[in-house]
């Protein structure tokens, strides 16, 4: 699809997350910090980090279908540009937050990307699963491996 024609694809915009998925250098880390520039003011609005989980399941299907079709019309299984997948993966490492400051919020950022670049078993696997679900439940596990860090290093008070 032509980029102009994508600026205004609003499934196109969702699964490249507003744009972030067009940065030419880590369109992954892009996704995750514009997941965190829309969660940043949720939390000082009121969402608990629960709240981020919650809003990742509600999302998750809708999400599944983009990744779906934009990989489709790039004919490729997993294009860079898809971030989506990113962004819930950011906000379920950020339900396993015990309270959300700018330290849980840097912690969050590092653990998911670490966990989404280096994919500890079974989070490989998941890829395989074909279409949007393997673009999108790799990263949802990335982001349940980072809840738990976050949620154990903040029961000792690490941040």
């Amino acid at each position: 699809m032509k980029s102009e024609q994508a600026r205004f694809d609003p499934v196109w915009l969702w699964a490249t997350w507003f744009g972030c998925g067009h940065v030419p250098k880590g369109p992954g880390t892009a996704g995750s910090v514009g997941a965190l520039l829309i969660a940043i003011p949720l939390a000082l609005l009121g969402l608990p980090p629960w709240g981020f989980l919650l809003l990742s399941l509600i999302l998750l299907y809708p999400s599944i279908l983009a990744a779906s079709d934009v990989a489709q019309r790039c004919g490729k299984k997993d294009p860079q540009i898809i971030v989506i997948d990113e962004v819930l993966g950011q906000w379920i490492t950020l339900a396993g937050a015990t309270v959300l400051n700018w330290h849980s919020f840097l912690l969050a950022l590092g653990l998911f990307r670490l966990f989404d670049i280096y994919k500890p078993p079974p989070i490989r696997r998941l890829e395989r699963i074909p279409g949007g679900a393997g673009i999108v439940f790799d990263d949802v596990l990335a982001g349940v491996y980072g809840a738990m860090v976050l949620a154990a290093a903040g029961r000792f008070g690490l941040y």
